[in-house]
């Protein structure tokens, strides 16, 4: 008999080279769906990425700290227990410019990918 679900015990971790945790459990790099992805992140303090422009929606649900996007100019805040939605094509920088780790949630649709992140130098 075939089973309707799948759990994940091994969640592929995303090597960097920022300090920052990546468990990816669902997507690309973990069972090769490219319609989403589901990751658990720790930012620490000081960690930020470069701008990028992404061609997919990314939710973020914040379970501890606080995170910092700039979305399109403005700045965003979030602390454990807000999210947000940011559209694809839309330019972002997310970071940790804070002295607390963040642990967040990103869902990303279609899933993420370094072809369709379209990170600046």
């Amino acid at each position: 008999m075939t089973k309707n679900f799948t759990i994940q015990k091994a969640p592929f971790v995303v090597p960097t080279d920022d300090g920052k945790l990546i468990e990816e459990h669902f997507g690309n790099a973990t069972d090769g769906n490219s319609q989403i992805s589901i990751a658990h992140m720790i930012a620490p303090p000081g960690w930020s990425e470069p701008f990028q422009t992404p061609e997919f929606d990314e939710y973020t649900y914040i379970v501890k700290g606080k995170k910092q996007f700039i979305i399109d100019g403005e700045t965003v805040v979030l602390e454990a227990g807000q999210s947000i939605k940011i559209g694809k094509n839309t330019r972002v920088q997310y970071s940790n410019p804070l002295t607390e780790p963040c642990e967040y949630l990103a869902i990303c649709t279609p899933a993420f990918s370094m072809e369709l992140v379209n990170r600046e130098s």
